[in-house]
C-alpha cells in the first residue's frame, strides 16, 4: 500500500494556487480564515468534518464571549464557518495525508492543494499510544484511510474502530468494497449527523459493536484478526482482513508533516509570537501547540493573530495591520 502524489495541484479539477491553505476547521483554523478572507486573500480551509474536532464533539458551551445562551460546539463552529464563507473562504472536506513545504503542496484523499502560505490548525486529538500489532501491520491490513485503501479489501471482511463522523463516513465507503464491515464503537453513542448514524446502523453489510475497546491487531505478515474487550470485560477475537482505526486521543496531530518541522519534547509544534514556525510562510495555532490553553476563545485568538501575520507576510508588511472594522 503506497500513497501516490498527483503532479498538478487542483481543487475540484481546476488548477489553483491559494494565498493561504488552512489545515483544520476548528476555532483556530476557522477564525484565521475569517481574517485572511476578509483581507481579500484567497483562502482554503481543509477539514475532516465539522463534527470531528474537539470543539465539534462538545455538547454544550456557555462561556464563549458574545453568545450568552448555551450552544453546542458544532453549532458554534457552523456559525464561524458561515462567517468565513461570507468573506469568500472556501471549505473542503478532506484529510491531508502528506505535505511538501518547499513549495507548499498538500496531498489529501480527495485532491491536491497548492498555496503560498499554510496555517496548521490540526489540533491534538491524535493517538500517541497504539495497540499491540497496529504499528507492525500498518500498510499490511492496518489503515487510517478507507478512501485510500478500500479497494484492497474487495470481498473481504473488515473492521472500523471509532465513533466519529469520519469513522462513519469511512465505514459507509467501505461497504462499496468489503463483504462485511464490523463497526466497533468505543462508546454507546456516535458523534455524527443522525442521518449518517441511521444509514450506518441500518446498512445490511454493517455489524455494530457498542462500548467495545480495541486491544490488539493479530497477524504475522498481514492482518488476520483483531482482539477487543466487550462491555462486560471479556475479550473476543474477530477474524478480519483489515482494520481501519479512527480513534481519538490527546496527541498533537503532526504525522502528515513527515518530520519537516521541529517538535517539542511533548510532540507539539513550536512557534514565535506571531505563530510562525521554523519555515517561512508556515504557521501553527490551537491545540497543536503545547503551551496552548485548551479553550475555544484562546484558539480563536491565536487564529486571528496568525491570519493577520499571513496577510503581513504575503503583502510584505513590517507590522501587523489591525483594522477594528474587520
Amino acid at each position: 500500500m503506497e500513497f501516490s502524489f498527483p503532479l498538478s495541484p487542483s481543487v475540484g479539477g481546476q488548477d489553483k494556487v491559494y494565498d493561504v491553505a488552512i489545515i483544520g476547521g476548528g476555532p483556530a483554523g476557522t477564525t484565521a480564515a475569517i481574517y485572511t478572507a476578509r483581507a481579500n486573500l484567497k483562502t482554503l480551509v481543509i477539514d475532516k468534518g465539522i463534527a470531528n474536532g474537539a470543539l465539534g464533539i462538545t455538547s454544550k458551551i456557555a462561556n464563549y464571549p458574545g453568545i450568552p445562551e448555551p450552544i453546542s460546539g458544532e453549532e458554534l463552529l457552523r456559525r464561524m464557518r458561515q462567517q468565513a464563507e461570507s468573506f469568500g473562504a472556501v471549505f473542503v472536506q478532506d484529510r491531508i495525508q502528506a505535505i511538501v513545504l518547499y513549495p507548499k503542496v498538500l496531498f489529501g484523499n480527495a485532491g491536491t492543494y497548492s498555496a503560498k502560505t499554510v496555517i496548521i490548525a490540526t489540533g491534538s486529538m491524535g493517538r500517541g499510544n497504539r495497540v499491540p500489532g497496529e504499528e507492525r501491520l500498518l500498510g499490511r491490513g492496518v489503515s487510517y484511510c478507507a478512501t485510500c485503501d478500500a479497494a484492497f479489501f474487495r470481498g473481504e471482511e473488515v473492521a472500523v474502530v471509532g465513533n466519529s463522523e469520519e469513522a462513519v463516513e469511512e465505514a459507509l465507503f467501505l461497504t462499496q468494497f468489503a463483504s462485511r464491515v464490523h463497526f466497533l464503537s468505543p462508546k454507546k453513542e456516535i458523534h455524527a449527523e443522525p442521518a449518517l448514524v441511521e444509514e450506518l446502523t441500518q446498512h445490511p453489510k454493517v455489524v455494530m459493536y457498542w462500548g467495545v475497546a480495541l486491544r490488539e491487531v493479530l497477524g504475522e505478515q498481514k492482518v488476520e484478526a483483531i482482539r477487543y474487550r466487550t462491555p462486560i470485560g471479556t475479550e473476543e477475537v474477530l477474524p478480519v482482513a483489515g482494520v481501519f482505526i479512527y480513534l481519538q486521543g490527546a496527541h498533537p496531530i503532526t504525522d502528515f508533516l513527515g518530520g519537516q518541522l521541529p517538535l517539542s519534547e511533548g510532540g507539539c509544534l513550536m512557534v514565535d509570537s506571531e505563530y510562525r514556525t521554523a519555515i517561512p510562510g508556515v504557521y501553527a495555532v490551537g491545540d497543536v501547540l503545547c503551551n496552548h490553553v485548551k479553550q475555544a476563545v484562546v484558539a480563536a485568538a491565536e487564529g486571528a493573530i496568525a491570519g493577520m501575520a499571513v496577510e503581513k507576510y504575503i503583502r510584505g508588511r513590517k507590522k501587523l495591520v489591525v483594522d477594528w472594522s474587520k
